[in-house]
């Protein structure tokens, strides 16, 4: 078993900044990949970022690229998600998640196996 707890949600303006964290507890040793979706109301979970758990390598959905990075601290076990100049468009629930291995596409949320509960984020105009 896995737990991941997200926190570092909020309201902020559009312009404004805000990291998230997601601590990662229990079995870890099969980690692949630790990564960001959200999902906004009425709207499908979207991919954000993933950041492989060894290497650190990184990757981002195009909405992001340049306001949005995605870090590791493996020795705290916690992944972190920096986000900069948020916009209104970026309001949704943050979902931490984890990928087992390299199989199936990073952005597609079938290919993580566990989820956290989410964190809320609303930026204002």
């Amino acid at each position: 078993q896995v737990q991941l707890a997200e926190s570092g949600g909020g309201s902020v303006q559009a312009g404004g900044s805000l990291r998230l964290s997601c601590a990662v507890s229990g079995r870890t040793v099969s980690t692949h990949g630790m990564g960001w979706f959200r999902q906004a109301p009425g709207k499908e979970r979207e991919f954000v970022a993933v950041v492989t758990w060894g290497g650190g390598n990184t990757y981002y959905a195009d909405s992001v690229k340049g306001r949005f990075a995605i870090s590791r601290d493996i020795s705290k076990n916690t992944v972190y998600l920096q986000m900069i100049n948020l916009k209104p468009e970026d309001t949704a629930v943050y979902y931490c998640a984890r990928r087992p291995n390299w199989s199936g596409a990073y952005d597609y949320a079938g290919s993580y196996d566990y989820w956290g509960q989410g964190t809320q984020v609303i930026v204002s105009s």
